[in-house]
């Protein structure tokens, strides 16, 4: 069922998704300088599914870009090739035991389920394994191909620039990781997550274009409306997706302080960790660096 490059999209999706979860900030900009003595760094907020119609990127980007010597990412894709660990994701996305995501899900639910995938010429039976998660992603990437609004984001964009430019690539989470975390999506909530994200599914061009639009204008406002409201009566994924791995990776970014001065990296992670009380800036700023907006 998921090509390799269905993979790619999956992990991509979801990050999209979680992406664009906002709290009480308001930005101007999608690129901030960080600093701390005589040095410092760049951190952009990206949206990690862009359609070709999106690019060029607002010019902040560009200025980060230049004026680095390389970039961190939140997580590496696997290779194309990598049909191990395409094997291994499929198995960790997968119940065991002959169990299905009907097994966790009121007759109600599962016939909403049921009506979704079939508005969207799926069959049941092809999804029916699987955990939450990887479901809610999957009908993100599908939702997603039918509005013909699929397209590599701003992560994938400078990957590939910073491979041609020769820059080297640095990463905060392994793709270890970022598969374990949307496994365990949902899980002791299977009921009320697939509820919640199946609702959220009946306007997703309308909103999907609308987040688009408030990201280039940096109207975080909006982003809260379209994306955070819709998901706050669900603490327990807004803590996993995002605050818990704020906290994880300002050690990563401090040691780009002390390990080389003359170094200047450029940080692209989904945009939604960088707004709010408990973002990487908030976080930031806490332990005494400067924040400003590029």
């Amino acid at each position: 069922m998921a090509t390799m490059r269905g993979y790619g999209l999956y992990f991509a999706v979801v990050l999209f998704v979680t992406s664009f979860i906002s709290v009480n900030a308001l930005a101007e900009s999608s690129v901030w300088k960080v600093s701390k003595g005589g040095d410092h760094i760049f951190i952009g907020g990206t949206v990690h599914i862009l359609p070709a119609t999106e690019f060029p990127l607002p010019k902040e980007f560009d200025i980060a870009y230049k004026q680095s010597d390389s970039i961190v990412l939140e997580t590496k894709l696997p290779d194309a090739n990598d049909t191990a660990f395409q094997m291994q994701m499929m198995q960790q996305m997968a119940y065991k035991e002959g169990k299905k995501i009907t097994d966790f899900l009121s007759k109600r639910t599962q016939q909403k389920l049921n009506n979704y995938l079939t508005s969207l010429g799926v069959d049941m039976m092809m999804f029916e394994r699987f955990k939450p998660g990887f479901l809610v992603t999957m009908f993100a990437m599908l939702e997603a191909q039918k509005a013909q609004l699929s397209g590599e984001g701003v992560d994938i964009f400078y990957s590939k620039q910073a491979n041609s430019d020769k820059k080297s690539i640095a990463y905060l989470e392994t793709a270890e990781f970022q598969m374990n975390m949307i496994a365990s999506m949902g899980k002791g909530d299977e009921d009320k997550f697939m509820k919640s994200n199946l609702a959220q599914m009946k306007d997703f061009k309308v909103s999907f274009l609308g987040i688009l639009k408030a990201w280039r204008a940096g109207d975080v406002e909006q982003l809260n409306e379209l994306a955070f409201e819709p998901m706050k009566d669900d603490p327990k994924t807004v803590k996993t997706l995002l605050t818990d791995r704020n906290r994880n990776w300002i050690p990563h970014i401090e040691r780009m302080f002390t390990n080389n001065a003359n170094n200047k990296e450029f940080v692209l992670v989904g945009v939604a960790h960088l707004v709010g009380n408990k973002s990487v800036l908030a976080l930031l700023k806490a332990k005494g660096y400067r924040v400003n907006k590029l």
